[in-house]
């Protein structure tokens, strides 16, 4: 009996396909959430780093009222 397409997959390897791969999918639609989210909160202009300022990679461009305070206080030093 040749079954005419290679190996016939078993149930087992076929379940830790689909495992394999939804993992996958939910760990990229997560990520993909999560940026979503930074960028929403960033154009809305809530802070994305709970108010640290220092080392915030948007420190620069950022244009919130604790941010601007910050960057006062390190010209003034």
């Amino acid at each position: 009996m040749n079954r005419g397409f290679g190996q016939v997959q078993n149930r087992r390897e076929m379940l830790g396909r689909v495992l394999r791969y939804a993992t996958l999918g939910l760990l990229g639609a997560a990520g993909g959430w999560g940026f979503a989210k930074r960028r929403r909160l960033v154009r809305e202009g809530k802070c994305i780093n709970h108010g640290i300022c220092r080392g915030c990679e948007v420190f620069e461009k950022c244009g919130l009222p604790q941010a601007l305070s910050a960057k006062q206080v390190l010209e003034n030093r």
